[in-house]
């Protein structure tokens, strides 16, 4: 069985379960870890407070199926129809938005139990929907590896998987957050070894995290009976974990739609983790599906040194602080982690911050001439985008475009690069494609005025270029993996660089920690 990915115009990945849609032909996928803001309350149908949003694509074959927001109550067709949803990953063609579950480092419940129980461990969950989950150590130290999974299950309520194999539901009372002190660490066997459990049941927005050490969890009830999960930061000095080397998967696994899985690069580069899926052997109408895997083998254990050696050349080379992005542990010195560039401004506002300027010069005054033309990938076309005065103007999209900040072009998320629920599709379409481009340096290269257009060879190949993203890419396997919030962003018939697996009847998924 042959799939491929769609893409995502939004931060935060989420299913719509549509039973009545058929076996989705995907296209391309996009992925980002967080939203900046506040802990959300899923409860509210309140306007007055910005939410993040999340841009949910639809079957392009299947135009009826029109959703709009409706807050945490479900999506509305144009029929009227009220389709319940689950927080997760989705499939191809058009865009809707609803509110994110994850923002910043938190995993929010999208309902509140009937119960008002803290910290149950509940029964069994039912059959459909269990996942095995092997965990392969190849780890070539002796410490300790240990693997959390962390999401919500079906009703919309935060888990994590227990070594038994039973979800705990990590809920407090506790308006401030809480560690969580459930028996959720899943230790790893001896090198070479293979730890092999059950996830339970449908699982969405989910994480397998790996660590070397112990991970710190953190649980809070931000109202009405809604948890948020407070998961580890890369970015702040006083979390617990800035100084555990770990890294994740992030995967749904969803009644209607399969299983979504990949390893991210998007936020940052830390222990070294492959994934692969082994699908059932069905038919499906005339469709016969034989078992097979696939295999992502990302970044080895070898990859970080290297990594921070090439991104300290280009330092030397242009004067900019990529060698800043590595992180040490000050007590031993050694690498920790590797930041992307828009978690090193986080912490560092001045980094990068006349790095795009002079491109950016160039590309406006170029498309003041000529026009950049966006393809869309879907049922708008070919959108016409020209410079007047000092913003970037395509035609019939709800916002123009100021040129970009270094954290607007490193995060996609900000500036011109923000999407709200009031804007429409194109601009939701146009933002992926500008800030690919952008990142990828291609706007300026022969046949630069259409986007996407160029084919992954000649991402990178002039400066300024965002080289964290062009570095890990080069030291990855197969060159595949995210490495910027856009990076699923591929010419029609390119190749998708972002290696997320979907798979529409996956029988296993085996996360290894690489040697």
């Amino acid at each position: 069985m042959k799939i491929t990915v769609p893409v995502l115009l939004a931060q935060v990945a989420l299913v719509v379960q549509i039973a009545a849609l058929p076996r989705p032909d995907l296209d391309t996928w996009r992925h980002d870890a967080y939203w900046p803001g506040a802990w959300l309350d899923w409860n509210t149908d309140s306007t007055s407070v910005p939410l993040p949003e999340v841009f949910v694509p639809q079957t392009t074959n299947a135009a009826q199926h029109s959703y709009t927001a409706q807050n945490s109550k479900g999506l509305q067709n144009t029929n009227g129809d009220t389709v319940p949803y689950t927080p997760g990953l989705t499939g191809p063609g058009g865009w809707t938005s609803y509110p994110s579950v994850r923002n910043n480092n938190t995993l929010n419940s999208t309902v509140a139990p009937a119960s008002t129980n803290t910290r149950t461990y509940y029964p069994e969950a039912v059959a459909g929907g269990q996942l095995q989950l092997s965990l392969v150590n190849n780890y070539n130290t002796n410490v300790t590896v240990n693997t959390y999974v962390t999401g919500l299950d079906s009703s919309g309520r935060l888990v994590m998987l227990q070594p038994n194999g039973k979800f705990y539901y990590p809920e407090t009372n506790s308006t401030v957050p809480v560690p969580v002190d459930g028996d959720i660490a899943i230790p790893l066997g001896a090198q070479g070894s293979t730890t092999t459990l059950t996830i339970p049941s449908w699982i969405s927005a989910a994480r397998v995290w790996v660590s070397q050490g112990t991970l710190q969890f953190f649980t809070v009830q931000s109202g009405n009976q809604i948890w948020s999960l407070v998961e580890p930061s890369v970015v702040s000095p006083t979390d617990p974990n800035i100084d555990v080397d770990f890294g994740f998967v992030e995967l749904t696994n969803d009644a209607t739609l399969g299983l979504y899985v990949n390893i991210s690069y998007v936020d940052f580069v830390g222990l070294a983790i492959g994934i692969s899926v082994t699908t059932s052997s069905s038919t499906s109408g005339s469709e016969d599906y034989s078992i097979q895997t696939q295999t992502v083998s990302g970044l080895s254990q070898a990859s970080a040194p290297q990594i921070c050696a090439d991104l300290q050349a280009q330092e030397e080379s242009d004067g900019y602080p990529w060698g800043d992005l590595c992180i040490t542990d000050p007590s031993t010195a050694e690498l920790v982690r590797i930041l992307s560039p828009g978690n090193h401004i986080s912490t560092n506002a001045t980094a990068f911050s006349d790095y795009w300027s002079t491109y950016l010069d160039e590309v406006w005054q170029k498309y003041i001439s000529e026009p950049l033309v966006i393809n869309t990938q879907a049922s708008a076309g070919n959108v016409s985008c020209t410079v007047s005065g000092e913003e970037l103007i395509c035609a019939g999209s709800s916002r123009t475009y100021a040129k970009p900040s270094a954290t607007d072009i490193f995060t996609c998320n900000t500036g011109p690069f923000e999407i709200a629920s009031t804007d429409n599709d194109i601009h939701r379409a146009v933002v992926p494609r500008l800030c690919a481009a952008i990142n990828r340096s291609t706007l300026l290269l022969p046949g630069g005025n259409v986007q996407p257009a160029q084919l992954e060879n000649e991402y990178y190949s002039v400066s300024p270029t965002n080289h964290y993203s062009r570095i890990v890419h080069a030291h990855s396997a197969g060159g595949i993996g995210y490495a910027f919030s856009y990076d699923d962003v591929m010419p029609d018939g390119g190749v998708n660089e972002s290696g997320l697996i979907a798979i529409s009847d996956p029988s296993a998924l085996a996360v290894t920690v690489q040697s």
